[in-house]
């Protein structure tokens, strides 16, 4: 009898379009494993800059992909879970724009991309693993049994972020935002190692002026016809 793999939901899409809180409460509700797969690379974009790296040197960011101890901490209160980089709490200012690019920057190297692809992996444990990212159900899961594709026009995604990072109290403008999440969809989109782009079977869902719980509801009916 050939055993089930540990099943996979990935959510792919470009910044901003919500795929981390999407996925944390769909996990949550499906009591599956989580993978913040840009928290990695954020984590690596963080580390290079605490030792002063030029990311143009993909020899040097390769080996701090290869040397930066990453841990993740669930929060007492409830909230979100804490990334330790190095030993240090990184979580706000992994969050940031200018960690966003760095990790867009890292993200087109392959030697990082492949130095990350077996930690990704490794968060596949029973009951299931919700995947969150921009080549999750293209590169790192191929095989996942449910894939979704979130995306939010440019103008939306810009407003989402600028709410976030106000209410955490950084003081950024949401013009500038806006031009960063475009040049970003340009880079990630253009890039030739893992662009990103929908896998050929993923279920493409637009939030744009969707509430959060419409989306989430969305996912959930697809896992759960899965399940069935």
């Amino acid at each position: 009898m050939t055993r089930r793999p540990v099943p996979v939901l990935t959510i792919d899409g470009p910044s901003g379009s919500g795929k981390g809180t999407i996925s944390r409460r769909v996990a949550e509700a499906l009591g599956w494993h989580l993978l913040d797969s840009g928290a990695l690379y954020r984590a690596v974009g963080f580390a290079a800059g605490m030792e002063g790296l030029d990311l143009s040197d993909t020899e040097a960011v390769t080996r701090c992909a290869q040397t930066t101890r990453i841990g993740f901490r669930d929060p007492k209160d409830g909230g979100e879970t804490r990334v330790l980089v190095n030993g240090l709490d990184a979580t706000d200012e992994l969050r940031t724009e200018t960690c966003g690019a760095a990790a867009s920057a890292i993200a087109a190297i392959p030697a990082v991309r492949a130095a990350l692809l077996d930690k990704q992996r490794s968060f596949r444990k029973a009951p299931g693993l919700v995947a969150d990212g921009r080549d999750m159900g293209t590169v790192v899961f191929p095989d996942a049994e449910i894939k979704v594709f979130l995306t939010a026009s440019a103008e939306e995604r810009a407003r989402r972020r600028y709410k976030q990072l106000k209410e955490k109290g950084l003081n950024v403008t949401l013009a500038t935002l806006l031009r960063e999440i475009q040049a970003r969809d340009v880079r990630d989109a253009a890039r030739t190692v893992a662009p990103l782009r929908p896998a050929a079977d993923a279920v493409l869902i637009d939030s744009t002026g969707m509430p959060i719980e419409q989306v989430v509801a969305k996912v959930l009916e697809l896992a759960r016809k899965y399940r069935q």
